[in-house]
Formats: structure tokens, sequence, C-alpha cells
């Protein structure tokens, strides 16, 4: 495990007039991965002050400084994110969005305002979480574990030695998407939503309900963090499952994967949504201060979260703003990640608003409590 200060530390840009994340400093992130959609199709962006600027500078302006960024093996096979007939194409054209090029694209802009990088693959063609976790549609056909490892290692490697290529090299990469279950476990799905979740090949499923389920998981883990680690020791590592209020769940996992597959990677993240009966952000602490007295070595991070109580909705009740703090005040946390800022759901609000069908206008009630922790802890 990378646990000294040693393994996130870099200098700040030398030049006053140029801001730069510096590893090391308390990450205020967010995942604002359907920007880039948002932007192509013609979408205008304006902060709080009613002033028109992009996204890269609303966060910074409201003290974020880290940005997480989606990817998909190959969104754009049958039913994949960006399929054809599907959602995504429908609404922003047949552009291979959270693809590979897209994600080189987009990431270069945030490297160049500045921010940190963190890379969530999803090791699927469409969003992988608890329910569903479908083999890419490239990887379909194969049956021996040991080669779908080395897929995920070889389209690893690719992925991010790409990104290094374009001047865009992650700070931190994540391998697999909410995989409390194990990741790549089901065969590839049929419809644009990823419904039909028939079980995989029992040789190559990584469901973590058998014990050759577990170590198929661990085996993709330790592929994928192997990819990331030979392209560059520099990029910090992290898995990331849900359900933190499950600490007996939470603890099997890492037994099973640190402790009795022996996986090694520098960072365990959280999704943390209160309007999924998740918990609240004390009890994130808590466990997280608990966590790291068994796996000194790691650090953790919320790596989404939006602080709704239920669909569509937030009480604004200092819930973000008590997330962020829960989280400053851990010493074995890293920070947290906002989950789409102009996007609501179960999961709870928007912080933006829609003026018609092409403005995005930034709530200033919603932002009020990042200005406020970061004007206290000195983001700004």
């Amino acid at each position: 495990m990378l646990s000294s200060a040693e393994n996130f530390s870099s200098a700040l840009e030398s030049s006053s007039s140029f801001w730069k994340y510096s590893n090391g400093e308390y990450i205020l992130g967010a995942d604002i991965s359907r920007f880039q959609e948002y932007e192509a199709a013609g979408y205008t962006l304006y902060d709080t002050d009613g002033k028109e600027k992009s996204i890269f500078e609303i966060l910074r302006n409201h003290g974020f400084n880290y940005i997480r960024l989606k990817t998909f093996v190959a969104p754009q096979s049958p039913y994949g994110y960006a399929a054809s007939g599907c959602d995504v194409a429908n609404a922003y054209g047949n552009f291979p969005f959270a693809g590979k090029d897209s994600l080189i694209s987009y990431a270069k802009r945030v490297k160049d305002a500045g921010f940190g990088l963190l890379v969530d693959i999803h090791y699927s063609d469409n969003w992988a979480d608890p329910g569903k976790q479908h083999v890419p549609y490239p990887w379909r056909n194969i049956t021996d574990v040991d080669e779908m490892a080395d897929s995920v290692y070889a389209y690893t490697y690719d992925l991010i030695s790409s990104l290094q290529a374009a001047g865009a090299l992650p700070d931190m990469v994540q391998v697999g998407n909410e995989i409390t279950n194990g990741m790549i476990r089901h065969a590839p799905s049929t419809d644009c939503w990823g419904s039909d979740t028939a079980a995989l090949n029992l040789s190559v499923n990584g469901g973590m309900g058998s014990a050759q389920g577990v170590q198929n998981t661990a085996k993709y883990l330790k592929s994928g963090f192997a990819a990331v680690k030979a392209v560059s020791n520099s990029i910090v590592t992290m898995a990331h499952i849900e359900s933190p209020q499950n600490t007996a769940t939470v603890e099997w996992w890492l037994k099973s994967i640190v402790q009795n597959q022996g996986v090694n990677f520098d960072v365990m993240g959280f999704s943390a949504y209160k309007s999924y009966s998740h918990g609240n952000p004390s009890g994130w602490k808590t466990l997280i201060q608990n966590l790291s007295k068994t796996y000194s070595g790691m650090k953790f991070v919320i790596a989404e979260y939006n602080g709704g109580n239920s669909d569509g909705s937030y009480n604004y009740d200092d819930a973000r703003y008590e997330t962020l703090d829960a989280m400053k005040s851990t010493s074995a946390s890293l920070g947290a990640f906002f989950w789409e800022p102009a996007s609501g759901g179960a999961w709870g609000e928007s912080m933006f608003t829609w003026n018609g069908k092409s403005q995005l206008v930034a709530s200033e009630k919603d932002f009020e409590e990042f200005d406020r922790f970061a004007s206290e802890w000195g983001l700004l």
C-alpha cells in the first residue's frame, strides 16, 4: 500500500498567474462527464454572477480543484452508451461520448485548466453499477479468465498510455465502478438500459457471490492496477464500491479482495448517497476512521455524492457542506466528488437550472455551501 505523503506530492505551477491543483491538496471534486455532451449540443453555461463561462471556470470560481471523468470500453457497440438508437446518440448525435477519443479530448481540457484528473473506468460499454456489470462487447466470446484478465490489462494500458501521450496523464485512476458485487459478471446487454442482466460464463464471471467469482474479480483488479502503474507509478489507483452504511459488507469486501486475494491499490472510494439510504456524513467519517486502523496504508474518498434526501430534491440542510467537512477532518480521507452537477434524479437535485433548452445557469443557492467550505479551508 502507498501511505506516505510522497505518493501525493508535486510542485505548484511556477507561474503565479496560472492556478494548478497541487497533489496532496484536499480534493473538492466533481464528475462532469456529461458536460462534454452539453457543449456538443451547443448549450451555454452561466455562473452565479450571470456571466457566461466554461464549466472549468465555474467550478474553479467556487473552489473545486479536481475532475472525475467516466469512460466505457466500446460505447458505440450494440446497446452501448453511445450506440445508435440509444438515448445519448438520439440526444447528442452519433459521437462516441465516454469512449477513448472522447475521454482524451476532454481530459486534455481538464489538465490544461489546472485541475487534478480522476479517470473512472467502467469495464463495460454502458453504465456499470451494483445491479449490472456487462462484459464489453469486444470481449463477449472470451471464456478463459486469464484471457479476460489480459484484455483488461491491454485495454487499460492502451487507454492510460494514450492519455499520457496526449499530455493528459491522470492523477488517479479508478479500476471498476461500484463493484461491491464484483466486476465483469453479466453477458452483453440487449437493450439500451442494461435491464437484461444474464449471468456471464462461470469461468470468467466476476460475481462476488462465489469463491471463483471473488478470485476472478481480484484477477481483473490486479490486471487493471498493474497496467496503470506500468504507464506511470505516480498515478494513484482506486477501487470503488457503494453502500458505505453496510459496515460489515465493506469490511467483507476489503478482507476478500485485499487480505485474502492480495490486491494492492492506493485509495478506497465509496458512492455515498443519502437518498439511496447510504447513511450520512458523520457515519462515513466513522467508517473511514475505523477502516484506516486496519488498512493503515490506504487512503479514502467519497467518489460520488449529492446530498439529496429523496428523488430529484435537496433540502438545503448543509448535507453537501457536511460531507466535505467530514472528509476534511479525517486524516485518512483525500476528499469527495460531487456527482454530475447539472443532473438531477433519484440521487438528488441538480446544482444548475435549465433556462430553456440551451442554457445552464449555476444556482447561487446550490453553490453557497461549496463557497463557504472553500473559503473556510483556503481553496479559493
